[in-house]
């Protein structure tokens, strides 16, 4: 944002910020960036290979450019830009399937709901598609592909910071609750090679994650296990580690997964959450945003250092640390309170 633009301007620009996460979104759909990793194209080309309109691509491509996402030269062809790089669908940490999804139909229409979640402090999901939303993901195909294409991207994206910014060398055991297909799991399993892991979600989930597992070669240290992590959790593990998870769920429902966590972890057993952390005062920050898409999607909500801080003081825990991660995610650490 330029800030020596005057106030209303800036202010302009902000209101056709739906505007530029659609166009964006449009490109992933149509996997823009794929196209262009060997070289500038014209819009004319990219309509050919993507069966749509030229002079209407060649729009959404401009308003793209115009924020930086592409480049658009004086012979009116199209290149990648280090924003757009992450559109790529093979680029480490690809936001692409993530972009598809923030920015597709169901989104606009829950968003388009936003004032209902704020006068009542219930999902709008629920009042637009009539059921919760994981349970439309579920009956939705089409949805339901966009939502675990995008969660997957956005684990890889997490995963990979998380990985980079945690020592994980003292310990022994390490069990992922909510771990979903296992790449996070898998991907530190990878790294530390004295490392044993246990991969638990539903039992439905985890028999779906020995190929993830395979490929990692970790399969040999790494047990799966079905079950609820509202009623119990694997216990043994010097370490419990969740990811996206704790956000989901309202402060009592919290409170009772990591007392699971709690009582299933050794004397000296470590909490490990991976969330975005809301920062204090005016400081900008996604996790701003995403906590109103939780307002709307689920019971759960993003939370600030403070609010961790009690959650883990209700649980038995006490909060001992955050790491900071190359990314939204940080690293927040906990041990069993002996107070």
């Amino acid at each position: 944002m330029n800030q020596e633009l005057p106030p209303p301007t800036q202010l302009m620009q902000m209101l056709f910020g739906f505007a530029a996460s659609r166009a964006i979104g449009v490109s992933a759909e149509l996997c823009i960036a794929d196209l262009l990793k060997d070289g500038p194209k014209t819009a004319e080309e990219l309509a050919q290979q993507t069966g749509v309109h030229a002079r209407s691509l060649y729009r959404v491509l401009r308003a793209c450019a115009s924020i930086g996402v592409y480049s658009e030269d004086n012979e009116k062809r199209f290149s990648l830009t280090p924003l757009a790089e992450p559109l790529v669908s093979d680029a480490p940490g690809s936001l692409r399937a993530f972009a598809e999804m923030i920015t597709c139909d169901w989104q606009f229409q829950t968003w388009a709901e936003l004032p209902y979640s704020v006068k009542t402090g219930k999902p709008s999901f629920e009042k637009v598609f009539g059921k919760s939303s994981f349970e439309y993901f579920w009956s939705d195909e089409k949805a339901g592909r966009v939502f675990n294409d995008a969660m997957t991207s956005n684990s890889a994206f997490a995963s990979v910071a998380t990985v980079n910014a945690y020592d994980f060398s003292s310990i022994s055991k390490l069990v992922d609750v909510g771990g979903g297909h296992g790449f996070l799991l898998a991907s530190i399993l990878a790294k530390y090679g004295n490392l044993k892991g246990v991969l638990y979600d539903m039992p439905d989930i985890v028999a779906q994650a020995e190929k993830l597992l395979s490929e990692h070669g970790v399969t040999n240290r790494c047990a799966t296990v079905g079950g609820d992590f509202f009623k119990s959790v694997p216990t043994g593990g010097d370490a419990y580690i969740m990811k996206h998870i704790i956000h989901d769920w309202n402060d009592a429902q919290c409170v009772a997964l990591l007392q699971n966590c709690r009582k299933a972890m050794t004397d000296n057993g470590k909490i490990l959450v991976v969330e975005m952390i809301v920062p204090k005062g005016n400081e900008p920050s996604p996790a701003k945003f995403l906590d109103l898409q939780m307002l709307q999607y689920l019971p759960g909500c993003e939370r600030t250092e403070e609010e961790y801080g009690e959650l883990f003081d209700k649980a038995g825990l006490e909060l001992t640390r955050i790491i900071p991660t190359m990314s939204p995610f940080s690293i927040i650490e906990g041990v069993r309170s002996h107070t």
